[in-house]
């Protein structure tokens, strides 16, 4: 049986997929590759981005992630063994991770969550005029937290993909995650102040105040405070973020009291749908009650 035009040409192929430095293509980036060595390969009009694509992953060489999201499904081809960090980072370049992932990825937790957080922002939206009452607050928080359904089953792990506040991407960096993938994460700053705004993405409030104790040493209040004055949040979350300091046991009282210039105008609370709580006066911060 005569060889097709594309098994004759597979040694070609594969040595320049080997070369490339790119290891995460999306379907519009091989049908440029495809496009580009069509001719050196001599690859007839009738070989379509398609069959290549099945060609490869037939040669097993090529491997294809598809990441089943309700909003918009997304479906990478991996060369080789790509590592977990790097293909979910492919699935928006501008995206990172975010919350219980950050947490992960500093060390902030001993736990390994399942759940992958990744943060695709929102585009710049006014801020709201006018401040919240009292009962908006209350009425707000009685509810359980927001969640999003965005989620997609890959590997055995949970791919929730964020749609979050526009921030110009405040404290985000890049640095080496697991199996040495180069990752774009929130840095410590960044993820405490996250975690306290969505409890409920990071373990809930006793693990945020783990990361709290665990980020001691490593954390500069200074630049916490900065970046929560830049992040312009409606509710009040520096008397959360400040009693949590607090609580922690580990920071000095300078460093807590940086949260105290700010007004203390409203009650607050620590997060959504708490059944029982317990009430700091000095914070004005509703909290779960044997927290």
């Amino acid at each position: 049986m005569a060889k097709s035009r594309l098994q004759i040409a597979k040694r070609d192929i594969v040595a320049l997929f080997d070369r490339a430095e790119d290891r995460v293509y999306r379907r519009k980036d091989i049908s440029g590759v495809l496009a580009e060595h069509r001719e050196f390969w001599r690859l007839r009009q009738d070989e379509t981005v398609d069959s290549l694509i099945e060609f490869l992953i037939r040669s097993g060489r090529l491997k294809r992630a598809r990441f089943e999201f309700p909003w918009r499904a997304e479906t990478r081809y991996a060369w080789g063994n790509v590592p977990l960090y790097e293909l979910i980072g492919s699935i928006n370049p501008e995206a990172y991770f975010s919350h219980f992932t950050a947490m992960y990825l500093h060390e902030l937790s001993t736990q390994i969550p399942k759940t992958i957080y990744v943060n695709a922002e929102q585009s710049a939206k006014p801020r709201l005029v006018g401040s919240l009452s009292q009962d908006q607050i209350d009425t707000a928080f009685r509810r359980p937290p927001r969640t999003t359904s965005n989620r997609a089953r890959f590997r055995g792990y949970s791919i929730c993909m964020l749609n979050g506040k526009h921030t110009e991407q405040l404290g985000v960096l890049d640095m080496t995650g697991p199996e040495d993938v180069k990752v774009r994460v929130t840095s410590v700053e960044r993820t405490l102040i996250d975690i306290v705004v969505r409890p409920n993405y990071a373990g809930g409030v006793f693990e945020v105040l783990e990361a709290y104790r665990r980020a001691h040493g490593r954390v500069s209040v200074n630049r916490l405070a900065a970046f929560l004055e830049q992040l312009d949040y409606v509710y009040p979350y520096h008397q959360a973020i400040g009693f949590y300091l607090e609580r922690a046991g580990t920071y000095k009282p300078s460093q807590v009291d940086l949260l105290r210039k700010s007004t203390f105008e409203v009650d607050f609370y620590l997060c959504h749908g708490m059944k029982e709580t317990a009430y700091s006066k000095e914070w004005r911060l509703f909290f779960p009650k044997g927290f």
